[in-house]
């Protein structure tokens, strides 16, 4: 037994076995085949090594759950940073949107008040100017017998207009002499609020459709009475144009009155429940415009509109005053009854207006400067229509840029002036007359000032060379180089001479044998198409034979017609 132990023993404790691993000399087991002790562990060790460290992590989730508290959340929540410098090209634009926002404003009302008052211009027209060219004319015809049958043309081609206008404007005046304002108006305050209020919605829309096709007949009408006529029986043409052109001036005047009474009774309602239901129609105007896409060129017909709308707006506030006033027999004091109202009106529309073009530039990227250049487009139509080669009264120009046509609107305003006052004795001829001259006066103070300031705007906009290089009028059967050479502006005079002698100078009547190139506007090329090489301005006898004859006015202003658009 003894030797089996013994036989047993060295086993267990000799450096050398055959079976047993080798150890070192601090006791540890080196495995085979590793060197120097640097292998990986044995699978018991790691598995004690890997569940240390899951107890570690178990013992920090503990340690965590137990720190998670209220007020450790709310320390958080009150010491935690953030850095805007790492997205600073996002809040540097959304930075900029509130400038424009707040630029918007200012820009919109200068545009707005050069707008109105380029109606006023064209409104005072009708008043002042009109009758005094009509009579003009009517004293060439007359006395074109003393002078002989030097020219072909009896009148000039805006001698005719004038006279069409003023025989336009005569009978419609007396046509609305058989329309009774008190009875309209007794038959609409008889109607309940809701349906005011939908009529008042009815002829707004009424009015811009009455708009845009009306300076469209009246456009047929001054063509077709002007235009180059090879027989006699060609001139019958203009009867029923002018027929048309007279039952669309009555009607739209009807509308326009029909709308005067609507917001006359709204004024005179006990609770101004019409009135505030009325202002509350311009905010829906916001939801049905803001919320569209809308580019340069829609802004700016949309601004025109806007323009026509607020100066309609203020003559009917007249024509309510003064309808107000006669009942009340002129007393003053009822003045300032109604001053609150009209307050209330004009600063709705003010509002409504600067929030929708607000945040129509804001959702649509456009920058307030647009309403520069949409002012400079409307001062070179004021300053073109002054030139010696102009196509167009300037009247006309305004109304198929904005819509506003002034012809209905004067002839209700004239009817209600003349029926609210009572001309009665010499005295009051008198303060008539000085009455007259004093909106004489007016005009043309008016429109030296807005000349003035469309030269500067449109210098501002370098836009002076279009208007200081006019298209010349050139013989036919000549060669294009020739007539180049031959029809070159005087070269010697700056552009400011040639821009000042452009709008001061009266156009000069052109011989039969000379044909004057028609070249469209460029301010309908401005803010409508895009930039290109300009076309040369003298052209071959053979283009201008392919070119159409039914092209006129209308194919200039086909950019323009729609600032009544309804969007």
């Amino acid at each position: 037994m003894a030797g089996v132990g013994d036989a047993a023993a060295p086993g267990e404790g000799s450096s050398g076995g055959v079976d047993g691993p080798q150890r070192d000399g601090r006791g540890e087991a080196e495995q085979p085949g590793s060197s120097g002790g640097q292998g990986p562990p044995p699978a018991p060790q790691l598995t004690e090594t890997l569940g240390f460290y899951e107890s570690d992590r178990r013992r920090e989730r503990r340690r965590g759950r137990t720190e998670l508290s209220l007020l450790r959340f709310l320390s958080a929540e009150l010491t935690r940073g953030y850095f805007l410098e790492h997205n600073e090209a996002k809040y540097t634009e959304r930075r900029e949107r509130v400038y424009t926002c707040l630029r918007i404003p200012r820009e919109l009302e200068k545009l707005m008040v050069f707008g109105i008052f380029l109606c006023l211009d064209a409104f005072l027209y009708v008043f002042t100017l009109l009758p005094l060219r009509v009579f003009l004319a009517l004293f060439r015809l007359l006395t074109l017998p003393c002078y002989g049958l030097r020219d072909r043309r009896l009148l000039q081609p805006a001698q005719v207009c004038d006279i069409l206008k003023g025989v336009i404007l005569v009978i419609c005046y007396f046509m609305m002499h058989y329309v009774d304002y008190s009875m309209m108006y007794h038959l609409i305050r008889g109607q309940s609020v809701i349906k005011l209020y939908i009529i008042y919605n009815m002829l707004e829309v009424a009015d811009r459709l009455f708009s845009s096709f009306g300076q469209d007949i009246l456009d047929a009408l001054y063509w077709t009475a002007t235009e180059p006529k090879e027989r006699k029986r060609a001139h019958i043409g203009v009867i029923p144009h002018f027929f048309m052109a007279v039952l669309y001036v009555f009607l739209h005047a009807i509308l326009i009155m029909v709308q005067a009474t609507t917001l006359n009774v709204a004024f005179n309602s006990h609770n101004k429940s019409l009135l505030t239901i009325m202002m509350s129609n311009n905010f829906v105007e916001i939801k049905g415009s803001v919320f569209k896409k809308f580019e340069k060129n829609n802004l700016f017909q949309m601004s025109n509109s806007d323009i026509k709308e607020r100066f309609t707006n203020y003559v009917l506030l007249l024509i309510v005053c003064l309808r107000n006033m006669e009942q009340f027999s002129w007393n003053p004091d009822h003045l300032w009854v109604l001053f609150p109202d009209v307050c209330m009106v004009i600063a709705s529309e003010i509002a409504v207006d600067i929030v929708k073009h607000a945040f129509i530039t804001k959702f649509n990227d456009i920058t307030a400067d647009v309403y520069s250049e949409y002012r400079a487009s409307l001062a070179f139509d004021l300053v073109s229509s002054r030139q010696k080669n102009a196509y167009t009264d300037y009247s006309d120009s305004v109304a198929r840029r904005m819509g506003f046509i002034p012809l209905p609107l004067a002839v209700l305003l004239i009817r209600v002036v003349t029926s609210s006052i009572k001309v009665q004795g010499i005295l009051s001829y008198a303060c008539v007359i000085l009455f007259y001259f004093g909106l004489i006066s007016l005009k043309v103070l008016n429109s030296i000032v807005l000349l003035g300031k469309s030269c500067q705007y449109v210098k501002e906009a370098k836009m002076e060379e279009k208007l200081s290089n006019p298209p010349p009028a050139c013989t036919p059967g000549k060669p294009s180089s020739k007539s180049q050479n031959k029809c070159k502006p005087s070269q010697g005079l700056s552009t400011e001479e040639n821009l000042s002698a452009s709008v001061t100078n009266q156009p000069v009547h052109q011989k039969e044998n000379i044909i004057p190139l028609l070249v469209t506007s460029n301010s309908d090329q401005f803010l409508t198409t895009p930039d290109g090489d300009e076309k040369d301005i003298t052209q071959d006898n053979s283009e201008l034979k392919h070119r159409s004859s039914k092209k006129d006015l209308l194919e200039i202003d086909r950019f323009t017609i729609c600032g009544n658009r309804i969007d």
